[in-house]
């Protein structure tokens, strides 16, 4: 509690002012250990004897009384906890698994450099969980510097944390706030957030979900087509931290339509993701940087754009293996030009159901060879 609230509530709570000495400064409060004193989760000192300063009058002191009612004054407590008995909360948009010893370096060094962790985690107590007593809901990245650390050579580092009282959807909006802020928290990681968020909190409403967040509703629209991008695709980037909005919204806008007109690019698309999985690996194997978000982005749009020969085509088909098989070059009163593509993979009872469908598609469009 800050010295402002401290000396607030200590005029507040204290006796008639006309019967006491002036005030002695109160003393500051410190964080304590969980299970510290007869009440675990009294994080303060007790209060200094009660002491009013001669202005307080009775009227005022009721004026306080009323705006403690209303919720203006609070105390936040404050705990040194053992990160091991607070588990992380799964609506936190950082993705948990990218944590590591050199993603965390900079915080390690600055809470070794500092003689400890300076600014506090918020949690919420939990009841259902015999293995932890609290739930992380902003500060992952201290939560694993500090755990690592124990684990480390300083087993006696405790988790600095504020305790609040948070339903899920305040505690949301609460480590979104946080992570706004965090260069280190990707778009796409903030993109899936956004999106369970959406269904568990908000009904799938979006105006309602961008009211309470207050973003543009046209921000969050996008936001939530690149929450979208299929795992096929997300793998071909070198990592998370990749994907972000302005790279890679045309993406997700592509993916989406093409899913729903064209297959066949998509199968094309997905190939290509594959060879740039395959390209990151051997990048990463040989030190060398992997390729930026801009270059997988448009590698995966070009691949999607069918060869000179398909765009001139007007009927085209692949194979079950997703490869080129047959197109139909042209058709007149002369006849139709059919090409059967090298190295599909199609047997020959496949290509004769191919040459069918582009008979049968021929037909629809008034050039049936045989009318």
């Amino acid at each position: 509690m800050s010295k402002r609230q401290s000396d607030y509530l200590n005029s507040l709570l204290g006796p008639d002012p006309g019967a006491m000495e002036p005030a002695a400064e109160p003393v500051a409060s410190t964080p304590q250990p969980a299970g510290a004193g007869s009440n675990p989760g009294d994080a303060s000192p007790p209060l200094p004897s009660a002491r009013t300063s001669p202005g307080m009058t009775l009227l005022a002191r009721e004026s306080a009384l009323a705006r403690v009612a209303a919720g203006e004054v609070k105390q936040v407590t404050q705990l040194l906890l053992n990160p091991a008995r607070v588990r992380v909360w799964g609506g936190n948009a950082r993705h948990q698994q990218s944590l590591n010893e050199a993603s965390c370096r900079d915080l390690i060094d600055s809470i070794l450099a500092e003689g400890g962790q300076k600014v506090p985690v918020v949690v919420r107590r939990v009841t259902d969980d015999p293995e932890h007593d609290y739930e992380l809901i902003a500060g992952t990245r201290r939560h694993w510097s500090i755990s690592w650390l124990r684990a480390n050579s300083y087993p006696d580092l405790q988790l600095l944390a504020q305790v609040h009282t948070l339903d899920d959807e305040s505690a949301f909006r609460l480590a979104d706030l946080e992570n706004r802020a965090r260069k280190d928290v990707s778009d796409f990681e903030r993109a899936r957030n956004y999106r369970d968020a959406l269904r568990s909190y908000y009904g799938d409403r979006q105006v309602r979900m961008a009211e309470r967040l207050n973003l543009s509703k046209g921000w969050l629209s996008k936001m939530l087509l690149v929450a979208d991008i299929p795992d096929w695709a997300v793998s071909a980037f070198s990592g998370l931290g990749d994907i972000q909005l302005k790279a890679c919204y045309p993406l997700a806008q592509r993916i989406k339509t093409l899913s729903q007109s064209d297959p066949a690019a998509l199968k094309r698309m997905q190939k290509e993701a594959v060879r740039l999985k395959q390209a990151q690996h051997a990048r990463l194997a040989d030190g060398v940087p992997g390729l930026t978000a801009a270059e997988v982005s448009d590698a995966l749009l070009k691949a999607a754009q069918p060869s000179s020969q398909e765009q001139e085509s007007l009927f085209a088909a692949d194979s079950v293996h997703g490869r080129r098989a047959l197109s139909v070059l042209s058709a007149n009163r002369n006849g139709a030009t059919l090409r059967i593509h090298a190295g599909s993979g199609a047997s020959d009872a496949e290509l004769l159901g191919l040459v069918e469908r582009a008979l049968a598609f021929l037909r629809t469009q008034g050039r049936g060879v045989a009318e």
